[in-house]
């Protein structure tokens, strides 16, 4: 591992804070957080109202007063008070208590490949407020690997990517180190753009850009596949006349809109797979991708990769909570590094 396991062993939470869902995990307890990274706070008193997904259901629901914000966007944090605010409130105050009892508190933060020394300033800023006394960021790349059990560690090639609402992330792993990797800014965020905007133009239809995903809706059945349905019933508001009204929409129509997005994430894929060394080319074949993120669970996407690449794909049991999973069983002491001895003269 490039990071020192030695150093996360001494930590004593994990936090994973996405565009989507903030995850938090402690030791010894586990997972103790996993709720949208949204606050809703009064503009007129600056107070908190709600966290979670309580703010999340008030998203688009809410009168002039009361704005919903996302303090964290693709990965990063973007709003360092705000960030401490939803936390100290999503950990609520019997958890808080129980870490104010470390004398030197320690954490561990999940970053996206690549990002840059301001993005993890800001996150280590973030946890250093809420108490830690040091901040350990481990690459996410990493840590879903680990979390889904992937041979990290092992001298053999292994494919991840982690499919996030702002962004997609893949990389080629192997001996604990990333050995090449992109960061594409599509992810699942994009593709419902793409679904809803089809609706726009194509049918004058309006969703609920918060209340329901639209490809929940969108795609029923085998979703991205050819044999779906060939026909779905959409509900949602008429842009001219303002009125709910549904329409029958051609699911053939909606997976070419969704795959102009994903042709970014194809790209990216081939860019690995071509800087990629020809004997890890060799172990993937083998073992394949493995899927993980909220977004790998979009109907038909595995099969769309194995079509675009001949290999085989894989989601992760729990693909949502693969990196907080992973980082927390770097915590626990659940990853032995590699021992590699030097040879006797």
């Amino acid at each position: 591992m490039t990071v020192s396991l030695e150093q996360l062993r001494r930590c004593h939470v994990a936090v994973d804070l996405g565009a989507a869902r903030t995850r938090v995990y402690i030791k010894g307890l586990g997972l103790v957080v996993d709720e949208p990274s949204a606050a809703a706070i009064n503009t007129r008193s600056g107070s908190l109202i709600a966290v979670g997904e309580l703010a999340e259901k008030m998203t688009g629901r809410t009168p002039d007063y009361i704005r919903v914000v996302r303090p964290v966007s693709g990965g990063s944090v973007i709003d360092i008070e705000m960030a401490q605010r939803m936390l100290r409130h999503l950990l609520g105050e019997k958890l808080r208590r129980q870490l104010r009892r470390k004398p030197r508190l320690r954490a561990a933060a999940c970053t996206p490949h690549d990002s840059d020394p301001l993005a993890q300033r800001a996150t280590i800023e973030t946890l250093v407020g809420l108490g830690a006394r040091r901040v350990e960021l481990v690459d996410t790349l990493l840590a879903a690997a680990v979390g889904c059990d992937l041979p990290v560690e092992q001298p053999v090639g292994s494919m991840i990517m982690v499919c996030g609402a702002a962004t997609t992330q893949i990389a080629v792993l192997s001996l604990g180190s990333i050995v090449t990797a992109v960061r594409i800014p599509i992810g699942g965020d994009a593709i419902d753009h793409a679904v809803i905007q089809h609706l726009r133009q194509q049918h004058e239809l309006m969703l609920p850009s918060q209340s329901v995903r639209p490809l929940q809706l969108a795609l029923s059945g085998n979703g991205l596949t050819s044999h779906g349905p060939a026909m779905t019933e959409i509900h949602g508001r008429d842009v001219v006349t303002g009125l709910a009204r549904s329409v029958q929409v051609d699911t053939a129509a909606v997976r070419r809109a969704i795959h102009t997005p994903l042709t970014a994430v194809l790209d990216g894929l081939g860019k690995v797979l071509r800087h990629c060394p020809p004997d890890l080319v060799a172990d993937l074949a083998d073992c394949g991708i493995m899927m993980v993120g909220g977004s790998a669970l979009l109907p038909g996407l595995d099969q769309m990769l194995r079509d675009a690449t001949g290999m085989p794909v894989h989601i992760a049991e729990r693909p949502d909570v693969c990196a907080v999973l992973g980082l927390g069983a770097m915590l626990d002491g659940m990853v032995e590094p590699m021992v590699l001895n030097p040879l006797a003269a």
